[in-house]
């Protein structure tokens, strides 16, 4: 019998050793990939060292300041501090006998108690916008209106209607 020529072709184990040395061969020649342990320690913005640091947590007001002068909402707020904080814009006293309504255009509607705390409200008036420029803003509030207590009226008010209306109301 002849031999053949040529080397012979591996089979079996043979052949699996030498795929496993063709694998690691090829894993030999790429060159090492880095780990994060050989990676130099890179900080953003360049802050290496102690201090304050626009990263660092900051306090609620701070931050809800700061948005509301972006966003431009100081008006809005001002006219909600009116409402929010009635009893101390105005102090106790006069807190305890009347409410803010509504603010509209810079015309704050307030509600007394009573017929005589609406009449002395309307004395104080000058002294009550002075005190509300000062804790609130001047600008905010540039007129007050007045009103004692409100009893329902279907003869006047703003949504009332011209004309006789229904009859037999009340069955």
């Amino acid at each position: 019998m002849s031999e053949p020529s040529g080397p012979a072709e591996p089979t079996g184990p043979e052949l699996a050793r030498a795929a496993v040395e063709a694998a690691l061969a090829k894993h030999r020649a790429k060159p090492p990939r880095k780990t994060v342990r050989d990676q130099p320690v890179r900080r953003r913005g360049g802050y290496t060292g102690p201090g304050p640091d626009p990263r660092d947590p900051q306090l609620f007001g701070t931050v809800l300041e700061r948005l509301v002068k972006q966003r431009g909402w100081q008006r809005p707020t001002a006219e909600a501090k009116v409402f929010g904080e009635w009893e101390r814009v105005v102090g106790t006293d006069v807190a305890a006998h009347c409410r803010p309504l509504k603010l509209e255009q810079g015309e704050l509607t307030i509600e007394a108690e009573s017929t005589a705390w609406a009449t002395q409200l309307r004395m104080l008036a000058g002294k009550l916008l002075a005190r509300i420029a000062g804790e609130v803003g001047h600008n905010v509030v540039k007129k007050l209106h007045i009103q004692g207590p409100s009893t329902p009226s279907w003869s006047r008010g703003p949504r009332r209607i011209r004309g006789r209306g229904p009859r037999d109301t009340y069955g």
